[in-house]
């Protein structure tokens, strides 16, 4: 009888070596890059949607490379203080790596990477606890932008719906969301099949380093922020 693959014995010593390896591998490739490009920038981001990024991420391509997914090993890479920084000063960079964020390494000028980043943004539908930016209420009467055949699954969503001569209709108003209140899974199928996207993917720069200068980009931080961090 052939043995069963889910039976098979994996040793953890293997599973923690090759983790292991893959970080270090990281850890080189950012060491290296941090080695060859003139400019570093941290920036963050907001409602991530990866293909959008990966789109934005080959356009810049040619003379850029960006790293994000853990923190900690990107602050490893670069070095967590002054004592161990791989350039004069990289340790601020790290110091301000933190939540959802990355690292943009460069050859473009300063002026060229504020307003591709100040000018990206992309919209999507919202997801599953989001933050609602208006409120959405549907009146009472036909829904003639809904196929009869969509009646039973507006019904599982909470809408009150019936279906009148082949017409889905709204019984009574039926509020999807509040502005400002987290979206439910249920509100967010809905506004998709509205059509209506209230999610915006942007990024935001927080420093730029540079051998020559520091340069912290929001208003509410300054170098005491990156001595304490």
């Amino acid at each position: 009888m052939p043995k069963s693959k889910r039976n098979k014995i994996v040793s953890l010593s293997k599973t923690k070596k090759k983790g292991r390896e893959h970080k270090e591998t990281i850890v080189n490739a950012i060491r290296e890059a941090a080695e060859s490009y003139n400019s570093i920038y941290v920036f963050s981001f907001e409602n991530m949607r990866n293909l959008k990024f990966k789109e934005f991420r080959e356009q810049l391509k040619p003379t850029s490379r960006f790293f994000l997914g853990s923190n900690k090993v990107i602050q490893v890479a670069l070095g967590r203080s002054a004592s161990d920084e791989i350039r004069p000063g990289l340790y601020k960079v790290s110091k301000l790596l933190r939540g959802d964020a990355g690292v943009f390494l460069t050859n473009m000028p300063r002026e060229e990477v504020e307003s591709l980043f100040n000018k990206f943004e992309e919209t999507d539908f919202a997801r599953t606890g989001s933050i609602a930016t208006e409120k959405v209420e549907l009146l009472e009467g036909p829904l003639d932008q809904f196929t009869h055949e969509m009646e039973p699954f507006l019904r599982k969503q909470g809408m009150p719906v019936r279906l009148n001569k082949g017409v889905v209709e709204l019984v009574s108003d039926f509020v999807v969301c509040g502005e400002g209140k987290p979206l439910s899974p249920e509100s967010a199928r809905i506004l998709r099949l509205l059509g209506i996207k209230m999610a915006s993917f942007r990024l935001h720069l927080i420093c730029r380093w540079s051998p020559e200068d520091f340069e912290l980009y929001k208003e509410a931080l300054d170098e005491s922020d990156v001595e304490s961090a």
